[in-house]
């Protein structure tokens, strides 16, 4: 028998790179650290590639606390380029983001995060985009930043990089972003859900499990649109695509009809059907505050026989972790009939529960154990049920995703940090 040693929370130094060779998980994280290990020069390379090769390419950056891949997703729908994320957002991965834009390509989307102060400056530099779009500005990065406004002095930066003839998209309805319109020389557009934003959207409604519809305006006209894209949220993405489309002079209703086409992001208010007739909502990507409330303002919507909310950790909590845990248990017991934690937190979360309605034998204390959850679920999930995945990037609840699927996993690490999703790991069933 192997014995699985958790290789994602090493460091590679020397003397880790012989064991770090003996797995294939093992050898994969050696590769991805030695690439970022390589990003000093990865950088100077892509910056010459844009300022040379790819110059004439019109770079579309996208930054912001939240939407970010799936609305890098969109716009590169919108436009006709490929399906094809990063597999990370920042150093490294930006350059090789970069590198990989076709030299026939008329665009280029390039996601943009940050996990520093200074970074987005370098990252400016090394892209110059002539479209930014903004998403959002939210608490995911509080501890490094301390206030929204540390955060979103940072994320501006890209914005103050644009020229004059560049465009910033900005999301109107976001306080934060809004405040960015006056950190730049270039065109700005909006978008939003207000008549204010140059493209807005209003009647949002839930087409469970269709997707969403609603009316998207636009230089005083209106399409009817029904999305893939799960939640009232994601309509955010198709808006900024939709203005960038318009920015550069695309013919709208081509681009309308190729974003209706696109499909959820995996592991961001995805619908995963199983054979009893079930749904699973996936959306275990993320679990920071802002995330949680709005995949639970979803739950809230949808018509089911019974919801399960299968909860992990909060990503960051800004703040006393207490009061936001029973807070979010509450709020768990006014749109589900049934809970599972998973985690250190079930205390909290049930104290929360019950203050909002939900009875102990409602709620399931899941520990650590996700493969012991996987089970309780088999047993009890049945037609007609939805349930919600939600947690915490590193504790990897994609695996209960994949087992319910039928996929063989038993895989029970606790946390994780490993590159890429579980469903591609070959210690997923060992």
């Amino acid at each position: 028998m192997v014995t699985i040693i958790p290789i994602c929370q090493l460091s590679t130094g020397l003397g880790q790179i012989p064991f770090l060779m003996r797995t294939q998980l093992g050898r994969r994280r050696l590769i991805v650290d030695t690439c970022k290990s390589m990003w000093p020069m990865t950088r100077r390379l892509a910056s010459w590639y844009r300022s040379t090769l790819a110059r004439r390419v019109r770079l579309i950056a996208v930054v912001g606390s939240y939407g970010k891949t799936t609305t890098v997703r969109a716009i590169s729908a919108g436009i006709g380029g490929r399906d094809h994320p990063q597999m990370g957002n920042s150093g490294a991965y930006i350059a090789h983001a970069l590198l990989r834009i076709p030299l026939s390509s008329r665009f280029g989307v390039v996601e943009v995060g940050i996990d520093g102060k200074g970074q987005m400056a370098l990252h400016s530099s090394m892209l110059r985009p002539d479209v930014v779009v903004v998403t959002s500005i939210g608490w995911e990065h509080h501890r490094t930043f301390g206030t929204l406004e540390g955060t979103r002095s940072e994320k501006a930066t890209i914005l103050k990089s644009l020229p004059a003839s560049g465009t910033a998209v900005l999301n109107y309805d976001d306080l934060n972003v809004r405040w960015m319109m006056g950190q730049t020389k270039a065109r700005t557009l909006t978008y939003g859900t207000t008549q204010e934003s140059d493209v807005y959207a209003s009647d949002i409604r839930l087409d469970w499990p269709l997707g969403t519809r609603f009316s998207l305006h636009f230089n005083g006209s209106a399409r009817e649109i029904l999305t893939q894209l799960v939640g009232r949220h994601h309509t955010y993405p198709l808006l900024a695509a939709s203005t960038v489309a318009l920015a550069e002079g695309l013919e709208l209703n081509d681009v309308l009809q190729r974003l209706e086409r696109l499909k959820p992001t995996p592991g961001r208010m995805q619908p995963v059907p199983l054979s009893c007739g079930a749904i699973l909502l996936r959306d275990e990507y993320k679990s920071s505050l802002e995330t949680i409330e709005r995949a639970l303002d979803v739950l809230e919507e949808i018509e089911a026989r019974r919801k399960i909310v299968v909860m992990g950790e909060v990503s960051e909590p800004p703040g006393s972790q207490g009061p936001i845990y029973r807070r979010l248990g509450q709020r768990i017991a006014e749109v589900a009939d049934r809970a599972i934690f998973l985690g250190g937190n079930y205390q909290r979360y049930a104290a929360g529960a019950r203050r909002g309605g939900l009875g102990r034998e409602a709620m399931i204390d899941g520990k650590r154990d996700l493969l012991k959850v996987v089970g309780t679920l088999r047993d009890e999930v049945e037609d007609g049920d939805v349930v919600l995945i939600k947690g915490r990037d590193t504790q990897r609840l994609d695996r209960i995703a994949l087992a319910l699927s039928g996929i063989r996993v038993t895989c029970g690490r606790t946390i994780c940090s490993a590159v890429g999703r579980c469903d591609g790991c070959p210690e997923l069933a060992q």
